[in-house]
């Protein structure tokens, strides 16, 4: 089992320990907020699912995809998007219609579980960052973002519950908060989603540095094109060059070792392709009438031979 399946895997389980811990907390108390952190934790079980498939099924081959299926793991990220979004509308909808107990109940175990649904998801989301940097995978970059947002909103309950403690009616408020939160994870995994889906270019880190080995190499001339996408988190690499070189043999070593420098330096490149053209030289080529000897420029145009 790969990185990426063992972090989605670990999401999973961690997920489904954290709502087992907000519903219970939610019931005990009565809280709005904890509720609905609750059912956040459980669209984070749901997106895990998601990833883990999407995983799975981005690694098959299929003779329709020549290119493979990479990109269904942005598609995977789309959804999870939509339904951090149909989350956060449950939510406002019953901070606003729904029937709210002015002060939470049990407020010392609710503060207490709260605690450590805070540590679980502040471990699991740092460890799920790292592990999605380190593969590349786009998925599990968007899970951990999303698990993030966990631990920020379970924060403001915490805070809400201590006010409650103290007879302040934060509940509603909480509530809200975690919406917000909710939908600014939205968002960001939506944007990161679409722009892979529609082939815009590598990020201007990745891109510099394929310029900076490119043009590093004497044997380059000139970089005519330089066109770089993601698909899932792998990446794709065109290049248009012109090469110092004179046979053709010469210029393919040239880029054969120019494709292995890019995808040694930069992780995940799936695929470089390297057009070159040797180097144009301008030849000006001058005309003169010689004489008979053919060695002396001839004193009259019409009597050269």
């Amino acid at each position: 089992m790969e990185a990426s399946e063992k972090t989605a895997f670990l999401s999973i389980l961690t997920n489904v320990v954290l709502v087992v811990i907000k519903s219970a907390l939610a019931i005990l108390s009565g809280s709005l907020a904890i509720k609905a952190d609750a059912i956040h934790s459980l669209t984070d079980v749901v997106s895990s699912v998601i990833v883990l498939i999407g995983i799975k099924i981005s690694k098959r081959p299929s003779r329709n995809f020549p290119y493979g299926l990479y990109k269904i793991e942005n598609l995977v990220a789309l959804g999870t998007a939509f339904l951090i979004v149909v989350a956060g509308h449950e939510i406002v909808e019953e901070v606003f219609a729904g029937r709210i107990r002015i002060l939470p109940s049990h407020i010392p175990l609710a503060a207490g579980g709260t605690s450590i649904a805070i540590l679980i998801t502040w471990l699991f989301s740092r460890y799920a960052l790292k592990k999605g940097h380190e593969t590349g995978s786009p998925s599990l970059v968007a899970d951990a973002r999303h698990v993030w947002t966990d631990m920020l909103s379970s924060v403001v309950i915490l805070i809400s519950l201590l006010g409650s403690a103290f007879g302040f009616a934060l509940d509603r408020y909480a509530a809200l908060i975690v919406v917000a939160f909710i939908g600014k994870a939205a968002i960001h995994i939506f944007l990161d989603a679409v722009r892979v889906l529609l082939d815009a270019s590598l990020d201007y880190e990745s891109m510099n540095r394929i310029r900076e080995i490119v043009t590093t190499d004497s044997r380059v001339v000139n970089i005519n094109e330089m066109r770089a996408r993601n698909a899932g988190r792998y990446k794709f690499v065109e290049l248009d060059l012109i090469l110092r070189v004179k046979e053709l043999k010469k210029g393919h070593l040239v880029a054969e070792e120019i494709k292995q420098r890019i995808k040694c330096d930069l992780e995940n490149v799936d695929h470089v392709v390297i057009h070159y053209e040797p180097q144009k030289k301008d030849y000006i080529t001058l005309s003169v009438p010689l004489s008979e000897d053919r060695r002396t420029v001839s004193e009259h145009f019409g009597e050269a031979p």
